[in-house]
């Protein structure tokens, strides 16, 4: 009898789940059939769904033009979006199953349901990294945030696959912290969908792996990257080179997002100039820190990791504001430290750092809107997620990196 109750309330809850699926699906239809424009997954699923249907190559300029008809319903003018394919060939891995959509509308709201279950996901494989199992109510509290937050409710609507990268990055460290070091570096090799959210990374994964002689890990790193591009080169021999130039294309005809680009939109004089303090500042933070990873633990390794990821977005290599999603696991382990270390005094500062980052950067948002100003070209935009996050991450350094203690060691070790 007790199995048959059972066997109920999973059927009901699998219902439940189902029809809450095919609801959220439904309200994303709606909303995408109301969206024109280009965004970042229609040429993605051009580009892979034409090398599917007619064989063109997603670089070509016959996809890009199928692309821009699409979405303007003519080709691109100047000033207007391009749609170039430019991710790497083998994220057909990733769009291929929408790809088989023939209806672009339809394929979108999928792929942004699917993007919404990453990020749900996203946050639990963080508290699973941080070890942290918060009350119901913070994790009630910590899912709404997740959820609202600018960082994810932007690549969400722009159906941006930053989410995928972010996603398969947390569970890589996770991976690595089970010591499965094979998956972790599987894992790490695919988040490179978005090349720009991982080269740092793969330096310091580099770094840190050969001093712990992590070799199944570098192994399946980079063996993983160079065996995606030798596999998709059987399908298209060239699509490096067409990548490159489609790089480059990019590159003279749009803006690149960096630091020093978005100064000096705003100040001519002085803005590449700072863009390149900003870089050289952060090259040298990079260092000393990768110094002192060296042959330590995971819990060094995973906090030096998150400023990493924080710090590529600074560096000078092209950035978007979608990318940020990729810092949900930074976040959630400064805001674990505290709510772990200082009991009622940290839950009143994870309060406080939440509405700056929630509160204050829909606030920013809001009011360049306001002024018809695009928040890609706001730097005070650009700068708030990244500067937040490095005060929080430096602000739980000390506990962050070392063994977990009770209460009584840490305050013994103040005073060694």
């Amino acid at each position: 009898m007790g199995r048959h109750r059972d066997t109920i309330a999973v059927i009901i809850l699998a219902l439940f789940i189902l029809g809450g699926l095919i609801g959220l699906t439904w309200f994303n239809y709606s909303y995408v059939s109301n969206s024109s424009g280009m965004n970042d997954f229609l040429p993605r699923w051009v580009g892979v769904r034409m090398f599917m249907v007619n064989g063109w190559s997603p670089y070509s300029e016959e996809t890009t033009k199928e692309t821009q008809t699409l979405a303007y319903g003519h080709l691109a003018t100047e000033g207007e979006d391009q749609g170039f394919f430019l991710y790497p060939f083998y994220c057909l891995l990733v769009f291929a199953p929408f790809a088989l959509i023939s209806d672009v509308s339809i394929a979108r709201a999928i792929w942004m349901t699917f993007l919404e279950i990453l990020i749900i996901a996203l946050l639990f494989v963080s508290l699973s990294l941080c070890r942290w199992r918060p009350s119901k109510w913070i994790l009630a509290s910590l899912l709404l945030i997740t959820l609202i937050w600018y960082h994810t409710v932007r690549p969400t609507l722009n159906g941006d696959a930053a989410i995928v990268s972010a996603f398969l990055i947390a569970l890589g460290l996770l991976a690595l912290r089970s010591e499965l070091d094979a998956l972790a570096g599987i894992l790490l090799a695919l988040a490179s969908i978005k090349p720009q959210m991982v080269v740092i990374l793969y330096i310091l994964v580099l770094f840190w792996g050969i001093s712990q002689k992590r070799w199944p890990l570098l192994i399946s790193l980079f063996g993983g990257v160079l065996f995606m591009t030798i596999a998709f080169s059987l399908l298209i021999p060239t699509w490096v080179a067409q990548n490159i130039r489609q790089l480059v294309a990019f590159i003279n005809t749009e803006m690149v997002v960096t630091p020093g680009s978005i100064i000096a939109y705003w100040l001519p004089g002085i803005g590449k100039q700072l863009g390149y303090l900003i870089t050289f500042i952060v090259i040298i933070v990079l260092i000393v820190e990768w110094r002192s990873v060296s042959g330590k633990d995971f819990r060094w390794f995973l906090w030096t990791a998150f400023l990493t990821i924080v710090l590529t977005n600074l560096s000078g290599i092209h950035t978007s504001l979608d990318n940020y999603i990729a810092f949900l696991p930074a976040i959630i382990l400064i805001i674990s430290i505290w709510n772990i270390r200082w009991g009622a005094v940290g839950r009143w500062l994870s309060v406080v750092f939440i509405l700056i980052m929630v509160v204050g950067i829909w606030g920013l948002v809001l009011f360049q809107v306001e002024r018809a100003i695009s928040p890609d070209l706001d730097p005070l935009i650009l700068l708030f997620a990244p500067i937040v996050s490095l005060i929080g991450l430096y602000w739980i350094r000390w506990w962050a990196i070392r063994p977990q203690r009770l209460p009584l060691e840490d305050m013994a070790a103040r005073f060694e």
